[in-house]
């Protein structure tokens, strides 16, 4: 298996992504003329980033963006697709990608080759691959970083797409890098969390995730890992992953059941000898990687509750979450004739469906504040919700339908900002909204009423994916997904007349807190 580095500005890997362009515009076109099943097709769609939605005539597209980063380029392709293929619903993903849906089959490869003009590659964006690589979305502009791991996280990204066609993985891997202030990629349990730290160095946990087959935080097997070497241990991992993941069975195909199967310290020993062995064969060290140039400071001052002040002095992020993650068709081409005059300026799509618009002087923040107006305002409206059963075929459940009735309700019923938190909900038991780690998390599924299956959601209480209090939430009762609004009303009523917030009135009122779902359970 190839063992070395190539960037994709390889004239050859694109010409070779090129041909595989080819070959998926015949099969999807066979999938469509019902020449080739679902599952079939399954196989080899996911690979180019690609699925069936659950109306076959309709496809969605996932476009990959290394680290999250959606530079002015990526930005105008964006909206140069929706208005040119009248794309109408876009999805900000938790693994920080944008999907474009309900594509009609033709249109698939044709997005994908023009893609390739500003960066974007959907290669492994699905299937069994290595993929989109996570960053900290505020990385290099945020306050308190302990430094910037972007350029890493873009290398390490480089490096799998070369050497995706030569190897064959059980199943996915996730690779996340946070920058030492913000978890909210997941670090602490991903296949392969790298965290910034002061001294320079990363410490890396590995094998950590979560599914329907059980969660498991990462094992830490270095504390102090060099910026350039990061590949020898994306390798190791890899090859880690080859030697002793499942390929018997898919549902324990993911690294983290190499935890049970080996133990956590024969996994950590079984990474480490692979890691000797890629380190004395040599060939994978990084050269110093600079970080973007600094951007020069702004004039003038902004106080909003969603613009940040970067560390830049003078400069912004303005802080986007569209409600579900589903970003309206014609937000890229209203930031983009905002910023388009802004050198530096870029989007960061954030874990939790956030966007991010950074390097801004205030006057710009003024401007994307009010482009971004109808985002989120509290807390609670800035919940994380896949794109549910509608859509997905994999989904049971509508979970953006039930966010758009729960936040219908909470506005209805003035709950104020802090008496809710965060919630996270999943369609289904494949944790694409990371329910187990919401303070409040939803999981689609049933209920029997009356011997019938009825339409329901398993609530997870007590998760956290903060910095350094990462902890799973319990799994508890199954709610009727009809009657969750009306739960998080009343739960958000409980609490604000206790005139506290819902991290403090959670610990200190569990009785009244495990009474009120009770009713409903």
């Amino acid at each position: 298996m190839k063992k070395g580095r190539c960037t994709m500005n390889d004239k050859q890997w694109i010409a070779t992504y090129r041909k595989e362009i080819e070959e998926f515009s015949r099969k999807i076109e066979a999938f469509q003329q019902g020449e080739i099943d679902k599952k079939n097709y399954k196989g080899v769609s996911g690979g180019m980033g690609s699925y069936a939605q659950r109306d076959q005539t309709r496809h969605m597209l996932r476009l990959r963006m290394p680290a999250g980063r959606m530079t002015l380029e990526r930005l105008k392709f964006l909206a140069d697709t929706v208005e040119k293929y009248q794309v109408r619903r876009l999805k900000l993903t938790t693994c920080e990608t944008v999907q474009l849906h309900d594509l009609p089959a033709e249109q698939v490869p044709v997005i994908m080759e023009a893609a390739i003009s500003c960066g974007i590659f959907c290669r492994g964006g699905g299937g069994d691959n290595p993929r989109n690589v996570m960053c900290s979305p505020l990385s290099g502009v945020e306050k308190g970083e302990a430094f910037n791991p972007y350029p890493y996280a873009e290398a390490v990204t480089d490096y799998l797409l070369s050497i995706c066609r030569d190897i064959r993985m059980p199943r996915k891997l996730k690779i996340a890098f946070s920058n030492g202030a913000d978890d909210s990629v997941h670090s602490a349990f991903r296949d392969m969390g790298f965290r910034a730290q002061a001294d320079g160095t990363f410490s890396l946990r590995i094998a950590g995730g979560l599914g329907a087959m059980g969660h498991r935080m990462g094992v830490l097997v270095d504390e102090a890992v060099r910026p350039g070497e990061v590949l020898y241990y994306v390798r190791a991992m890899v090859d880690t992953f080859c030697q002793h993941g499942n390929y018997e069975n898919r549902a324990k195909a993911r690294t983290r059941f190499m935890q049970d199967t080996l133990g956590p310290e024969g996994l950590k020993e079984a990474f480490l000898k692979n890691l000797e062995a890629l380190k004395a064969q040599g060939g994978l060290e990084l050269p110093r990687m600079e970080a973007l140039a600094d951007i020069c400071g702004g004039e003038g001052t902004l106080d909003h509750p969603r613009a940040i002040p970067q560390k830049q002095p003078g400069l912004y992020a303005v802080k986007y979450h569209p409600i579900g993650g589903v970003l309206p068709a014609e937000k890229p081409a209203q930031l983009y004739a905002v910023l388009k005059d802004l050198p530096g300026s870029e989007c960061r799509v954030g874990p939790d469906e956030t966007l991010y618009l950074i390097n801004l002087p205030a006057a710009v923040a003024e401007k994307v504040l009010a482009v971004t107006e109808d985002g989120a305002k509290t807390a609670f409206e800035h919940s994380v919700a896949c794109i549910g059963a509608t859509v997905c075929q994999q989904g049971i459940r509508d979970s953006q339908g039930l966010l758009q009735a729960a936040v219908a309700a909470v506005r209805e019923a003035g709950i104020p900002d802090g008496a809710l938190p965060k919630i996270c909900v999943s369609g289904c038991p494949s944790s694409c909204a990371a329910h187990q780690a919401g303070a409040i998390g939803f999981q689609g599924g049933v209920r029997l009423e009356d011997k019938k299956p009825q339409p329901a959601f398993r609530m997870f209480l007590g998760g956290s994916d903060a910095l350094d209090a990462a902890r799973f939430g319990e799994a508890g009762a199954v709610i009727l997904e009809k009657d969750i609004p009306a739960l998080l009303v009343e739960l958000g009523q409980a609490v604000a007349d206790a005139g506290q917030t819902w991290a403090q009135w959670s610990e200190s009122h569990r009785e009244d807190l495990n009474a009120i779902v009770a009713k409903y359970a």
